[in-house]
């Protein structure tokens, strides 16, 4: 097993994101999970990210608040407990459109160049 505590996640920037914050809470350490790794991300009221794709799936779940999803041009919002899978390559665009903060877990597997 590897255990790691909430402080001692160290905090990451993630590309094309603003008013956001996250943490690494598993992954890219020694002893950690071989395939994905655990992010905690922290949106402020009209943060977000995108548009972007990744090469790689991602899951976000919705811990705290609401984040709305636009994929196609529809846009999908999601709440406490809500979770949804975002295909590689496929195009989207996050936004905290309320006033409170949303706190997302997201997972996400390991880019090819990192195994």
């Amino acid at each position: 097993m590897f255990a790691k505590q909430f402080e001692d996640a160290r905090p990451y920037d993630a590309p094309n994101h603003c008013g956001c914050v996250g943490l690494r809470l598993q992954g890219f350490e020694e002893g950690g999970p071989t395939n994905q790794w655990i992010g905690l991300s922290q949106f402020l009221p009209g943060g977000g990210a995108g548009p972007d794709a990744t090469p790689v799936e991602k899951v976000y779940v919705v811990l705290e608040g609401e984040m709305t999803v636009e994929v196609d041009g529809a846009e999908t919002v999601l709440r406490k407990y809500d979770s949804c899978t975002i295909p590689p390559h496929e195009v989207r665009r996050i936004e905290n459109k309320s006033n409170h903060v949303c706190t997302m877990l997201v997972v996400i597997p390991y880019p090819p160049e990192a195994k």
